[in-house]
């Protein structure tokens, strides 16, 4: 399907002869992060083949992004507890009265919980959210949906093992890996930003996450630590917020680096894509946090887009977007000795060269015109 105006989209949806897929979320623009990436890139690419109608949560400052899209979205308010029953009531009485409804894909299985239908159901899973003790409260919660529906669609190989793990149907489940949209030109405005930024840094090493132990920010700054000796221009850039902001500043005080370490958080998605740019190295040797774990790891394909190569922990579903030797290395993110070793293989002879190129060319098998194709043969 082409783009439409909204006239012409509900004009087709009201003469009742088109598939109708409802999206059900928790997580779309104009907020900002993966999953709502994830979300977006997924109802954009479904538009493209059927009719589709969004229910999200309720964003400040949604009406600019809404008016821009296709597709019809409806916005939830409420408190965040009352936003998940008011929003399975809004679904279940549209489906009553839509009968070319044929698919409802979730981005969670809370968003499932309480929307009673027998049309097809196809949950999203990403690992973190299914991450309970087998026979806990919340794993038989997860059971009790995810056993229930038509099709699982897990990000990675990691992601499928782990929910087969938690007593999750194996049968259900299909991999799926996240897509993402085409890059866009970047301004030489905001190319100048990122230069000035990085002015005399090199080599130049990137992360873009929360701040978060899971995402193991600080044994990448041990790693520079070390590094710097070696490389005494070399600078980490940390893009993001979190709890560990204020944890991860006294480390770099600490570690005596705050010259090699940069924070930046609030800053425009385009002057992050041009510091991604003008990197040599995108780092998340992601670990097992608690019950937190990186089920796939879209922000290394991001990077790759950009013929930049990436390191990856080895726990979690980051080898479904990193070939290891090829586009990137996967290391252990809780030893130290494997993230310096890794970082410095990259850097020596720049071979980051090399691997940045192979890393571009893999970044278009994920691209959402190839990605959709996976999601056709279900819908």
């Amino acid at each position: 399907m082409g783009l439409k105006s909204k006239f012409q989209v509900w004009a087709v949806i009201l003469s009742g002869n088109n598939i109708m897929n409802l999206i059900v979320t928790r997580t779309f623009p104009p907020t900002i992060g993966g999953m709502q990436n994830l979300m977006w890139g997924l109802a954009n690419a479904v538009s493209k083949i059927d009719l589709v109608k969004v229910y999200a949560d309720y964003e400040l400052n949604h009406d600019s992004f809404d008016e821009k899209v296709s597709f019809s979205i409806e916005r939830i308010k409420g408190f965040k507890l009352f936003q998940k029953y008011r929003k399975a009531y809004l679904v279940n009485e549209y489906l009553k009265s839509n009968k070319n409804v044929k698919n409802i894909i979730a981005d969670h299985w809370k968003s499932l919980e309480h929307i009673k239908t027998n049309k097809n159901k196809i949950c999203l899973i990403h690992s973190k959210e299914i991450n309970h003790d087998n026979g806990s409260n919340l794993n038989k919660r997860v059971l009790k949906v995810l056993n229930n529906v038509n099709i699982i669609i897990a990000n990675s190989e990691f992601t499928k093992n782990l929910a087969i793990e938690r007593g999750i149907n194996s049968n259900l489940i299909k991999v799926i890996n996240p897509g993402v949209d085409d890059i866009k030109e970047i301004s030489k405005q905001n190319l100048k930003k990122a230069d000035d930024l990085l002015i005399n840094k090199s080599p130049k090493l990137i992360t873009v996450s929360r701040f978060d132990k899971r995402k193991n920010h600080a044994k990448v700054m041990m790693s520079i630590r070390n590094l710097k000796t070696k490389y005494p221009n070399i600078i980490y850039t940390c893009i993001g917020y979190g709890e560990e902001e204020e944890k991860l500043k006294r480390l770099c005080r600490e570690l005596i680096i705050e010259d090699q370490v940069l924070f930046l958080k609030g800053i425009s998605e385009e002057l992050k894509n041009a510091l991604i740019s003008k990197s040599d190295i995108f780092i998340m040797p992601s670990i097992i946090h608690e019950k937190s774990v990186e089920g796939f790891g879209i922000s290394f394909i991001e990077a790759a887009q950009y013929g930049i190569p990436s390191i990856g922990g080895k726990d979690g579903g980051a080898s479904d977007a990193i070939i290891h030797e090829k586009t990137g290395l996967i290391c252990d993110g809780n030893n130290l000795d494997e993230i310096y070793n890794a970082i410095n293989k990259l850097l020596e002879n720049k071979t980051y060269i090399e691997y940045g190129e192979a890393a571009k060319e893999n970044s278009k098998k994920f691209h959402w015109s190839k990605i959709i194709e996976n999601y056709k043969r279900i819908l």
